[in-house]
């Protein structure tokens, strides 16, 4: 069986949990738990370790998905998943411009240990105040540090958006792998 490893990660309600269950084909496991911090203002429960769903995309392969806690005090385990991994999605939540501070450390942290396909993905892009595609490639540092990664808008609880998503990331993935060779 071959298998490729993508981790979904992102700050704390980007969409990490309903972008992996919206895909599963199996009942996702998580690791949620009451939110006992600041979180709480805006849900009731976070992943504290990590979630794991799985698609298959042909008789013989199929995709892992493993989701990132979003708080950095569980870091450890952005680390123990990026290292296995094969490609990433980082998901940033267009309408609090105050995670985008911590996507771009989620980026630099993953970027310092792996060089690995990845895509950004926007989230609650449908929200009025959210930013534009260009101004949140600005404050995650991607125009300036010349960093070629796509950015999608992704809504995490629409199969048809996820999909697209998951497709590109693959491309992204088998682009690299031709690199390498």
């Amino acid at each position: 069986m071959e298998v490729l490893r993508i981790v979904v990660t992102g700050g704390v309600g980007a969409g990490k949990t309903s972008f992996i269950r919206t895909l599963s084909e199996i009942e996702v496991v998580d690791t949620d738990r009451k939110a006992t911090d600041e979180t709480a203002q805006f849900k009731e429960k976070t992943t504290v370790a990590m979630d794991f769903g799985r698609v298959s995309i042909a008789p013989n392969q199929s995709l892992h998905l493993y989701g990132t806690p979003g708080q950095s005090r569980f870091d450890f385990m952005w680390d123990i998943l990026i290292k296995k991994a094969q490609a990433y999605i980082l998901l940033v939540d267009a309408h609090r411009p105050e995670q985008l501070r911590n996507g771009r450390r989620i980026l630099n942290f993953i970027n310092q240990r792996v060089q690995l396909p990845h895509i950004i993905g926007l989230t609650h892009t449908d929200c009025s105040d959210a930013w534009e595609a260009e101004d949140v490639a600005i404050a995650l540092g991607l125009i300036k540090e010349q960093i070629k990664a796509p950015l999608i808008s992704v809504n995490a609880t629409e199969r048809a958006s996820v999909l697209p998503a998951v497709i590109t990331l693959i491309q992204e993935f088998a682009q690299y792998q031709h690199l390498a060779k």
